[in-house]
């Protein structure tokens, strides 16, 4: 596709957003295209090594933080007429409770995903601590050197279990974090809306 092409889709799939920040991202991709076509690159293709309108998307709606494009999304293009204050005021029972209720969920959702990575690395603590303590009860036990043999065996396993366990729980939070990164872009572009037709 051409600079022209791509600046159009691209416009079109960031329609949500507000138009500075539309503006400021199209201005943004079309110097990259046109410092590829100064390098010398032929136009189609310098717009194809940016990659596909969907991916760029992602990116430009990882940086734009959640409650700007929430705000963009709820605050009315215009004034209210007076029929539809006294709808919002008598229909405040309802869709009051649901917007609080809506936001307590994902508040505690998103509390619950941190405490499952903090949880992690508490186990993973204990375990550790598990060892050192087995290691220093071989010193202080009295069942002679078959038990001590045993307490400090456990106690350099529990160890190397912890350490094993922190790489391991690093890899999960990191796919926690990854995931939870794309479920943040998906909410984003819930919100946003916009077209990403390529052809």
């Amino acid at each position: 596709m051409n600079k022209t092409e791509f600046v159009n889709q691209l416009s079109a799939g960031l329609i949500g957003l507000s138009q500075e920040d539309i503006k400021k991202s199209v201005d943004f991709y079309t110097e990259m295209i046109d410092d590829r076509i100064e390098d010398g690159m032929p136009e189609e293709e310098a717009v194809a090594a940016l990659g596909s309108i969907e991916e760029i998307r992602g990116k430009i709606l990882e940086e734009i933080p959640i409650t700007k494009i929430v705000k963009e999304k709820i605050t009315p293009k215009r004034s209210f007429k007076g029929w539809e204050i006294v709808l919002l005021i008598l229909g405040a029972p309802v869709w009051l409770p649901l917007l609080l209720s809506f936001i307590v969920v994902c508040l505690v959702l998103y509390l619950c995903f941190w405490i499952i990575i903090l949880s992690l690395y508490v186990i993973d603590l204990s375990v550790f601590i598990s060892g050192i303590a087995g290691v220093i009860g071989a010193v202080i036990q009295t069942g002679g050197v078959p038990v001590m043999t045993f307490f400090i065996g456990c106690g350099i396993a529990l160890i190397g279990l912890g350490i094993l366990l922190f790489f391991g729980f690093n890899q999960v939070t990191r796919g926690m974090l990854f995931l939870s990164k794309k479920m943040a872009v998906g909410i984003k572009k819930m919100f946003v809306g916009g077209k990403s037709d390529e052809s």
